[in-house]
């Protein structure tokens, strides 16, 4: 699936078009969640996603990403979402996380976030229900 946004934006999900090393500076370096993950455990995560998206700017920059785990069936967790600063604040954020939630409307969609509540929430995306357990890392 290639996609042609406003702005000459793109988003794309061919794996080969990913720029690895552009994820994983950022996911080490700029982002507040998971740190401690190694570039290897990173490079790992994308090899063994169900899907990723990146974002890529008019000259062909990868700018942003979304990874999904599933089980391809009912199940997506959404992770390591992000655009970079600098396009920020066009709307980009919201439209690669539908593009993601919005390719399987059917599944229970989950994540994790401190700062995007509000982008989340106009994708339907709500606080978890009493009945969600989590055994969250030691």
């Amino acid at each position: 699936m290639l996609r042609h946004l406003s702005g000459g934006y793109q988003l794309d999900d061919d794996p080969g078009r990913l720029d690895r090393e552009a994820v994983v500076r950022f996911l080490t370096t700029e982002a507040y969640w998971h740190r401690w993950r190694s570039p290897d455990d990173i490079l790992r995560q994308i090899d063994s996603a169900w899907r990723c998206v990146g974002l890529y700017a008019p000259d062909g920059a990868q700018v942003g990403f979304a990874r999904v785990v599933s089980d391809g069936v009912a199940l997506g967790y959404l992770a390591d979402v992000y655009v970079l600063a600098e396009h920020r604040g066009r709307g980009l954020g919201l439209t690669i996380v539908r593009e993601v939630v919005d390719s399987q409307p059917a599944w229970r969609w989950m994540l994790h976030t401190a700062d995007a509540h509000a982008l989340y929430a106009k994708l339907g995306f709500q606080p978890a229900p009493d009945t969600y357990l989590e055994r969250r890392r030691p």
